[in-house]
C-alpha cells in the first residue's frame, strides 16, 4: 500500500505550511466529507468547525451541487468569456447576484477566487484614475490585521507581517492604517466609540500626510477574518465612511469570508450598513465546490470603464476561467440551497446560540480573555491571565497545541498563531445540537492543553 503522506511530503509545496516541519511530519489526508463531518485517511471522523477555509456553507457531499456540476459539464464543459463571449449560467448568475448585493453595485466581474477578485479591483482602480486624468491617485489603504489574499498585490493589502517578510512586499502604492482591534489597541478607559473616532482620525491623518489627491481607495473586511475574527467596534464604519466620502476615496468591501450568509445577513455590508463602491466575494458563493469569485462595481466605475474602452480599446484584463459555465451553475445551485433551507436566517439564530454558549462555558476562566464574532463566525482569545492581561510567549504555540488536541478529539478548529486565538466558522447548516458538540470537544481540548502549559 502506498505511503500517501510520505509521497505528499516529498512531492507537494503546500500553501500556508511550514515547509521544514512538513517535510518531516507529512500530511493529514482528508478522504471524504458529509454534512459537517469529514473523515481522514486513518478513518478518524471529524467535525469541521471551520467549513474548510470559511467557505463550505452548505456542508459537504451535497448531491444538488454534484448534479449541477455533472449536468453543466455534459452540456458545456468550458468556453472562455473574452471578446464578448458568454454562456447562459454566468448571465443568469449575474442577474441573480445583482438582486442581492448592496444598492449601487450594478456590474459583476467573475474570477476564480478572492485573491484574483481583489487583484482585479486594484487594477480597475488604477485604470479608471488614468482615464480620469488623475494618474497620481493610485494609493490604496488597507489595515493591519486584515487579510485580502496572497497574490503580489493582495498579499500587499493583507496586513499580516508574515505575508510581507522576505517576499519584498508590500508593493508600492499600498498603505496600512491601524487595526480596528479594540481588545488589543484600546486605551485604558477608552470607549469603543472613542477608539473608533481615534482610528478614523488616524486614517484621515494618513490621507492628508500622503496627499489627499494621491489616495484612490480604502479596503476593509466587515469582520476581520484570518486577522483574528474581529468585528468592528461601535461607530467604526460610520466614522470611517465619513472620512472616505470627504476625500473622494472609493470604498472596497472584501466580503470573501462574510458574504453569502456567514453573519446572518446575505452580506456583511448589510449587517454594518456599509456602502461599497466595489465589493469582492468568493468562497461561499459555491461553498468551495468550485473555484469561483464575483467582484462588483458601481455604475459610476462602469461608465469610466466604457470611457476607457472608447479611448484605449479592449479592457485588457481577465482570466482563462472567468465566468466558467460549470462554476456558475454550481453557484446557482448553491444559492438555491441557501435560500430553500433558509440558511441565512439559520446562521443568525444558531449563531446567537453559538456565541451565548461560548460565553457561558468560559465566563469564569482566566485563560479566555474574550469571545468575539458575529453570527456563524467566532474566535476565542487565549491568554495567560485575562485579569492581568498577560499573553503567552510565542514559544508556547498555544493555539497550535489546542488545534492539535481538538483534532485528536474529533474537531477541526483553526489556530491563529500570531494572535493566540482559535477561530470557528462552521457550515451554516449547523443545528444547536451540532454547536453543543463543537463546544464540548473544544472545551475538553483547550482545558487539557491549558492544564499542561499553566
Amino acid at each position: 500500500m502506498k505511503n500517501l503522506p510520505a509521497i505528499d511530503a516529498s512531492s507537494i509545496l503546500h500553501p500556508a505550511t511550514n515547509a521544514d516541519d512538513f517535510a518531516r511530519t507529512g500530511s493529514k489526508i482528508i478522504e471524504s466529507g458529509k454534512g459537517i463531518y469529514l473523515k481522514d485517511h486513518r478513518g478518524k471522523k471529524l467535525i469541521d468547525a471551520v467549513a474548510g477555509l470559511w467557505c463550505v456553507n452548505v456542508g459537504y457531499g451535497r448531491e444538488e451541487l454534484a448534479d449541477a456540476m455533472h449536468k453543466s459539464a455534459l452540456h458545456l464543459s468550458y468556453y472562455h468569456t473574452f471578446s464578448g463571449m458568454s454562456n447562459t449560467p454566468q448571465i443568469e448568475l449575474a442577474e441573480r447576484l445583482l438582486e442581492k448585493v448592496p444598492p449601487g453595485l450594478s456590474k459583476v466581474f467573475f474570477g476564480s477566487g478572492g485573491s484574483d477578485g481583489n487583484d482585479s479591483l486594484i487594477k480597475i482602480i488604477w485604470y479608471i484614475n488614468n482615464i480620469r486624468n488623475q494618474p497620481q491617485k493610485k494609493k490604496i489603504i488597507s489595515r493591519w490585521q486584515a487579510y485580502h489574499g496572497t497574490s503580489l498585490a493582495t498579499a500587499s493589502l493583507t496586513g499580516l507581517p508574515s505575508f510581507h517578510t522576505d517576499f519584498d512586499l508590500p508593493v508600492s502604492n499600498i498603505l496600512h492604517t491601524e487595526s480596528p482591534d479594540f481588545f488589543r489597541h484600546g486605551l485604558v478607559g477608552e470607549t469603543e466609540e472613542a477608539f473608533s473616532a481615534r482610528r478614523a482620525q488616524q486614517l484621515e491623518d494618513m490621507i492628508l500626510r500622503e496627499g489627499k489627491d494621491t489616495v484612490a481607495a480604502f479596503i476593509a473586511e466587515p469582520v476581520l477574518g484570518a486577522g483574528g475574527v474581529v468585528p468592528p467596534p461601535k461607530g467604526y464604519f460610520d466614522a470611517i465612511q465619513k472620512v472616505l466620502k470627504r476625500y473622494d476615496i472609493l470604498f472596497i468591501v472584501d466580503e470573501v469570508v462574510c458574504g453569502y450568509g456567514r453573519l446572518g445577513t446575505w452580506f456583511g455590508s448589510q449587517y454594518y450598513d456599509l456602502k461599497p463602491d466595489m465589493m469582492t466575494t468568493a468562497k461561499a458563493l459555491t461553498s468551495g465546490y468550485f473555484p469561483f469569485s464575483a467582484s462588483f462595481l458601481s455604475d459610476e466605475i462602469w461608465q469610466l470603464l466604457k470611457e476607457g474602452s472608447a479611448k484605449y480599446g479592449n479592457f485588457a484584463h481577465g482570466y482563462t476561467y472567468a465566468g466558467h459555465p460549470i462554476g456558475a451553475a454550481v453557484a446557482m445551485a448553491n444559492l438555491d440551497i441557501i435560500e430553500n433551507e433558509h440558511l441565512v436566517d439559520n446562521a443568525a439564530l444558531v449563531g446567537t446560540y453559538f456565541h451565548q454558549q461560548l460565553q457561558q462555558r468560559f465566563a469564569k476562566d482566566s485563560f479566555v480573555a474574550e469571545v468575539r464574532g458575529v453570527g456563524m463566525i467566532a474566535a476565542v482569545q487565549l491568554v495567560k491571565d485575562k485579569n492581568q492581561r498577560t499573553f503567552f510567549d510565542k514559544e508556547t504555540k498555544i493555539s497550535a497545541k489546542v488545534a492539535q488536541q481538538c483534532y485528536e478529539n474529533g474537531l477541526i478548529a483553526r489556530p491563529l498563531p500570531s494572535l493566540d486565538s482559535m477561530a470557528f466558522s462552521p457550515p451554516l447548516i449547523c443545528t444547536n445540537n451540532d454547536i453543543d458538540n463543537i463546544i464540548d470537544r473544544f472545551e475538553a481540548s483547550v482545558r487539557k492543553v491549558i492544564s499542561q502549559v499553566l
